[in-house]
């Protein structure tokens, strides 16, 4: 069995401990060193608390020792810093953060970053050295447009609406994640500005649909975790049709299924996988698509572009059961 020895650069968050959570028992992965500033001699368990009897390793003050793969999870604007000052001894390398997501930003010296959605980049993924995991909501929204538009089917643009967990903030504290303020509240921010619409709009481009706009409002929701999001858009094919193509685009993708009824958080929360149904109404094709934003939104799917990286089945270590009740 191949041992691939992992660490992991800040690894004190949210996305760190969901990582951890997959990799101390993934059949694979032998963990190495965890780094963390704020952290550093403290037992992992001290942390994320939920890993008690699972690991006894210490968070240290920095990577040393050589690894196969180093995952990066600190802050956004991080990445590239870290790298420039502290390359590390890495066979590989997978980003988290959104400092290389985007083409132009996509290069590190003579390293070349990968956008690592598996739907659209498997194969350039397995080739890859390091990869550029997708942010949380550009995951779902990619995943709701993609068989529409490799097939050149988008007319217009298209109107998204989403809601995201308290966890898609991240663990430090601010007014919007407080409790007394997000339970039984629901507001919106960034409309039609959210970062994760440039990485949309690159996966138009690459498809020559360059002239298509995308118009989002994200939701701030009164839950912990979990991405739902809707989209319309003027659309020729009929609802069969439409089924069709969204069932042969994933049919050979195992962690994006179609369902043919409609679909809830509590089907992917706790899971790697996506969920999408597809209607039409009166000539406009309606997309869902769920998520979990730490999971396939995040850790999940850097795993699973390490999956395939290293030549294994992509589902290995992510194969997990939905929180349903």
């Amino acid at each position: 069995m191949k041992e691939i020895k992992v660490s992991v650069v800040g690894a004190a968050g949210y996305t760190a401990g969901e990582l951890l959570r997959i990799l101390v028992h993934h059949p694979n992965v032998s963990l190495c060193e965890l780094s963390s500033n704020s952290q550093q001699g403290k037992k992992i368990i001290d942390v994320h608390r939920d890993l008690i009897g699972e690991t006894e390793l210490s968070f240290v003050s920095e990577i040393k020792e050589p690894c196969d793969v180093l995952f990066i999870c600190s802050g956004h604007g991080k990445s590239r810093s870290y790298l420039n000052s502290n390359y590390p001894k890495a066979k590989k390398i997978i980003d988290l953060s959104r400092d290389f997501r985007l083409e132009d930003d996509s290069k590190h010296g003579e390293t070349q970053f990968v956008y690592g959605l598996p739907e659209q980049h498997r194969e350039e993924i397995k080739k890859a050295d390091a990869i550029a995991n997708p942010g949380c909501f550009a995951t779902a929204m990619q995943l709701a447009l993609l068989p529409l538009a490799k097939e050149g089917l988008l007319e217009k643009d298209v109107h998204i609406s989403g809601i995201t967990g308290s966890t898609g903030a991240g663990q430090k504290n601010q007014d919007t994640t407080h409790y007394s303020w997000r339970s039984q509240n629901v507001s919106t921010y960034k409309t039609f500005t959210h970062q994760h619409i440039d990485e949309v709009q690159q996966m138009l481009k690459q498809h020559g649909l360059e002239d298509i706009s995308t118009h989002f409002i994200p939701y701030r929701g009164n839950f912990t975790r979990g991405i739902m999001v809707n989209l319309y858009t003027d659309c020729s094919l009929r609802e069969e049709e439409l089924n069709m193509l969204y069932q042969r685009y994933y049919e050979n993708h195992p962690l994006t299924h179609l369902s043919h009824n409609g679909i809830d958080l509590k089907q992917v929360t706790n899971t790697a996988k996506a969920l999408i149904s597809v209607e039409k109404h009166e000539g406009k094709a309606f997309v869902s698509c769920a998520i979990d934003n730490l999971l396939k939104g995040a850790s999940g799917q850097a795993v699973q572009n390490m999956n395939l990286m290293f030549g294994l089945p992509e589902t290995t270590g992510i194969q997990l059961k939905a929180n349903y009740f």
